[in-house]
């Protein structure tokens, strides 16, 4: 009974260690950021994605006020930042606006057209008057998928669809790696404007925005992407990265470069 007692807390040790191994996860060291291994190299942007929450009685009159005040900001040639697009939520949440910007020259653009915009008595004031018509707002900084198409600006007129995804954390990696290989299947109508992921705000966010016709030509877009070989397979590996997905259908202002 003894010898069996000592044989068998003696072989515990190594059952647990067993067992631990199942469980345990071994991590790979990666010597680079997971910005610099997902984000194009050729280019140092940052980009912002604004949304406020508009006061419904108020959607009106901030359109007309930021249709007067951001192209003034958009052209400044001392201002390293350019705005790509901007729009109002149709199909989502309602009363919304979504401004997206570009700063060429990363965090030091974004510091300089900060402190130069502190200095802007119209800019001033045109915050004052925003943030009465506001019921909340939140910002984030991204950078931009190396896979991804360059947005640029196009002529109109589209309905725009921002699909934010709030991966679960760790996954970003294997999100690039699949999505690299998925944007394919998305580029024969021309409908991919831009891949981001966050920076800084909500983190492990990933964006994608596309621009379609019109509601109709989204659906057949999308259905016909099911009939391509190998969309299926990628469909069914990024689904489980995923935590909450949401959708918006946007309306560009007349302001926005992609119209």
């Amino acid at each position: 009974l003894m010898c069996r007692g000592l044989g068998s807390s003696a072989s515990r040790p190594r059952e647990d260690s067993w067992l631990k191994s199942l469980f345990v996860r071994k991590v790979d060291p990666r010597k680079d950021a997971h910005s610099n291994l997902l984000a194009k190299r050729e280019t140092s942007s940052l980009y912002k994605l604004q949304i406020h929450n508009v006061k419904p009685e108020c959607l009106d009159a901030y359109n007309k006020l930021c249709q007067e005040v951001l192209p003034k900001i958009h052209e400044e040639k001392h201002y390293p930042c350019a705005l790509v697009g901007t729009w109002n939520t149709w199909y989502g949440e309602q009363d919304q606006a979504v401004h997206l910007w570009r700063y060429e020259g990363g965090y030091p653009a974004l510091n300089e057209v900060m402190s130069k915009l502190r200095q802007n008595k119209e800019f001033t004031e045109f915050r004052k008057e925003r943030g009465n018509m506001l019921l909340s707002r939140k910002n984030q900084l991204l950078l931009e998928f190396s896979f991804w198409n360059e947005p640029v600006p196009r002529e109109g007129p589209n309905i725009y669809e921002l699909r934010s995804y709030q991966l679960r954390p760790g996954t970003m990696i294997e999100w690039g790696n699949y999505w690299a290989r998925a944007i394919r299947f998305r580029q024969d109508n021309n409908e991919a404007v831009g891949g981001f992921f966050s920076q800084i705000g909500q983190l492990y966010m990933v964006h994608h925005l596309w621009a379609y016709k019109d509601l109709q030509t989204r659906e057949d877009i999308r259905n016909a992407a099911w009939h391509k070989p190998g969309w299926d397979e990628l469909v069914y590996y990024t689904v489980p990265l995923i935590q909450e997905m949401e959708s918006r259908i946007m309306i560009p202002l007349k302001i926005s470069p992609l119209q």
